[in-house]
Formats: structure tokens, sequence, C-alpha cells
């Protein structure tokens, strides 16, 4: 008999400790060290003779590890193509975003294309809802299919039976943590189920060439809950992301060994369920068709897909000792080092003034490239100037009010250009050798005072702002 001893394993970086302590040395976190029960077991004694002989590279069969497709577009435009025979994917999100309403709808087209080619099924094991609640969500969004089989189940041992029994070409579990095997101690969720069940499904992915989806809760922190080697241990971890009180959802590739991971799945929530969005430029635009002062249009890259975004910006007088500096959707602390490259070096002063930024339609942005346009909503909203009709700003801005460049300025105004904007500012360095799309007027700026003369003709930002700082608008 193997003996067992207990160790104490980080949740968050899975580095192991022989007795408990509140916090991790390795990376520093409080209360993630768990406890593990291992086999005391050393090495095998002797060698084993392998299943498959060791083969020369150039001979090994390629086609085996070939993506197909899923049937849902902006998932296989992620994944790279498709799922690859025998990789094991873990989706993770918060709760409520739609994991299972996405991998649902794949399950159902999947399960259509199999039936309709060989004859084949595919699995759906549930261990978070009831099977009859599975069924009416799939009545909703149109996902009954006869190839799909559903099953309800907890117990690591009988999922196992369920694929072994129907030998499906997709099986898709909902969720990892809610699995446990009867082999090892702990509760469903702990590091040591989480690990022996990821294992096994792993092992018969891998055996039998089946792809394998994986539904992986997440933690308050936004990190995958549960031990940190499972994230080692799958081929593929996505993140399906969103605002609730949006009905976009973005889809990104964190690791994947068969793919780029710079690629973004776009989502729509709708009441049939979860629609890919193979154009959604637009949807972070405002619907009027005339310039508003405090507007500003920038293009961003999500991953390799340009996303045009507006920033809009309100600049209001105040009487509060300590004025207001309010966000959404944009980095609160670049807002704040714009405000202040703004007055250093265009005399923009705001000291007295609240400040409002933020981007349409629920999007995010991050990006140093979205500093121009921001900084020209601001000078905008201080002048009370509309600015240039069809106009697009990009690059990013630098504490001495340099415009510096960008990655990506060709596709931005590709894109930019195929929604109508007709004038764009870059940096100027970003001039030598660009290709400026037809019918499409760009101009380089090398500092913020350059580019507002360009986005606001006739204003001078410094003496607008004074002007509106004392008349109290």
């Amino acid at each position: 008999m193997a003996k067992t001893k207990s160790i104490f394993r980080c949740t968050n970086c899975g580095t192991t400790y022989p007795k408990w302590a509140g916090q991790c040395r390795s990376c520093k976190a409080w209360q993630s060290l768990e406890e593990d029960v291992v086999s005391g077991s050393g090495a095998p004694s002797r060698s084993a003779v392998p299943l498959s002989p060791a083969l020369p590279i150039g001979q090994v069969d390629a086609q085996a590890a070939q993506a197909r497709s899923t049937g849902v577009s902006e998932l296989d435009r992620v994944l790279g193509g498709g799922m690859v025979p025998g990789a094991v994917v873990l989706l993770a999100g918060e709760p409520g975003i739609g994991k299972s309403t996405l991998l649902l709808d794949v399950a159902a087209k999947a399960a259509e294309r199999v039936r309709a080619s060989s004859g084949g099924t595919v699995l759906y094991l549930t261990g978070e809802e009831s099977a009859s609640q599975v069924r009416l969500r799939a009545e909703r969004i149109g996902a009954l299919d006869p190839g799909l089989l559903l099953a309800a189940e907890n117990d690591l041992s009988r999922a196992l039976g369920h694929i072994e029994a129907h030998a499906p070409a997709l099986v898709v579990v909902d969720s990892v943590q809610t699995l446990a095997s009867p082999t090892e101690e702990g509760s469903p969720g702990g590091v040591t189920q989480v690990r022996a069940v990821a294992g096994a499904l792993i092992a018969v992915a891998k055996q039998r060439n089946i792809p394998v989806l994986l539904v992986g809760h997440v933690t308050k922190s936004g990190n995958i809950a549960g031990p940190r080697v499972l994230e080692h241990l799958v081929d593929v971890v996505l993140h399906f992301e969103g605002d609730r009180h949006t009905r976009l959802r973005l889809l990104r590739a964190v690791k994947n060994r068969y793919g780029p991971t710079d690629e973004v799945g776009c989502f729509e929530l709708a009441d049939r369920g979860i629609l890919g969005l193979e154009d959604p430029s637009g949807l972070f635009l405002s619907q009027t068709s005339q310039s508003v002062p405090g507007t500003c249009v920038t293009v961003t890259l999500e991953g390799r897909r340009p996303m045009p975004t507006e920033v809009q910006a309100l600049v209001a007088k105040t009487s509060a000792g300590s004025p207001r500096r309010t966000t959404s959707g944009v980095d609160s602390s670049r807002v704040a080092m714009i405000l202040a490259v703004l007055q250093a070096r265009l005399g923009v002063d705001l000291s007295s003034c609240d400040v409002y930024a933020s981007t349409v339609g629920g999007a995010r942005t991050a990006e140093p490239a979205a500093d121009l346009a921001l900084a020209m909503s601001i000078v905008s909203a201080a002048s009370d100037a509309a600015p240039k009709e069809r106009l697009v700003a990009i690059g990013e801005v630098s504490l001495t009010g340099e415009v510096r460049q960008t990655v990506g300025i060709e596709r931005r105004l590709a894109e930019a250009q195929r929604l109508g904007f007709a004038f764009a500012i870059v940096p100027r360095g970003a001039l030598d050798g660009l290709r400026i799309p037809a019918g499409m007027t760009v101009r380089g700026v090398g500092d913020l005072s350059e580019a507002a003369r360009l986005a606001l003709p006739g204003i001078t930002p410094g003496s607008a702002a004074a002007e509106h700082s004392s008349s109290g608008r």
C-alpha cells in the first residue's frame, strides 16, 4: 500500500508547503493555501513498454491536428479555425455572462454537422442544472437537435461512462468544478478534486481524439477558480467577458496551443441566445450625423480587429473644493494624466471644473492609442466647440505633450474609411510609408497644440478654456 501525506498547495500559484500558513510566500496571496492529499509512492522502479513507437518527426501524421469548424464563426476566429481533435478548451467567465448558453449553441451546431456527415453524436454533461432546465434553454435558443445527448451528472466515473458508451464527437462539461471523483478526497471544486477531474477528462480526450469543452468558474478577482495547474493542463483558455448592462460579449484567448491569442470574438446577447457579430463596427458610435462639442472618435484594436469607439467628455463649472473626475469605459489614471498634460502644455486649466469622460455603447478601452481622441474631446468640451465633421483621432499622448506613434495605423484608417470618416489625425511619424485609404485626408501632428488646431479650427485651446472657466458654463 502506498503511503499518503498531506501538503498545502497555493490555489493562486501552485506552490506547496508542508504546513498551513496564512500567506503564500511565493505570490503573497492571503488565505490561498488548501490541503491536498498526495501519494507517497516514488517513481516506477522499471520501464514499461511504450504504447506506440517513436517516429521521425517528418513521418508523424499532421492531419490529426487539423482544426475543424464548430459552426460558430466567432468562436472559430478565436480558436484559430476551429476545434482540434483531442484538444481540451477551458471557457471561464463571470456568473450569468452566458457561458452555458454559448456552449449549448456550439453543441447543437456541432451535433447537426456531425449527424449529417457521419451519424455521430455530441454529449453535453451538466452538473449545475437539471436536464429539464437545460432542455428549456435549448428550446428557447433553437438548440433541439436529435444528435445532441444530454446528461446531468456530478460523478466523474459516471460521466466517463457516458463518454465510453456513446463515443461522441464532442463533449461539453458544465462545469469542471461540479464534478467529483469518488477516489479522491475533498469537496467538488477543491484543489484535489479539480485536478483529478481535469486530469481524467484530458486523458480521455487525448486517448480517443475527442475535443472537450470545459466551463470554469471565476473568483471575485476574475481569476479561474481552482488550482493554477488547471490552466497549464488544458490546451486553450478562453475568457468570456462583458458588462451585464450591455448586450455585447467579448471572447478572448488567454492561452492557445493551436492558434493565435490576439483574436477577439464578438457576440450579442439576444432573446434567442448569443449571436455572433461578424461586423461589430458602429456599436460604439452615436447615431447623430453632426459633430457635437465634447466628442471625438478613435479606432482601437481588440486583438487584430479594429473597433471604432466614440469618446465623450463633459466639462462643468463646480463650486466644490475638490472637482470631480468621473470616468466610464476609459482608464481613470489616463484621464488624470491627460488633464495634467493639457494644463501644463496647452494652458487648459480645468482645476475649477468637473470633468466627465465616457465611451458610447458600453465600450471599454485602455489602449494608449485612444489618448489623442480623449484629449480632443476634453478640449472640445472646454471650448464648447464641435470638432471637424467625420473626424477620427489616433495616437498616444506623452507627458511632454507629444503625440506618439501607435501600431496598426493602416488597419485603423481602413476601418474608419469604411464607416465614412473622411479626416484623420495621426502621429507624424506614422506617415512614412503609410497607405492612405482612398477619399480620406490624413494629417500628421507632432504635439497636442497642433492636433487641437486641426481638430478645432479657429479655437485657441488655452484661451477658450480660460473663458469657459470664468463664465461658469
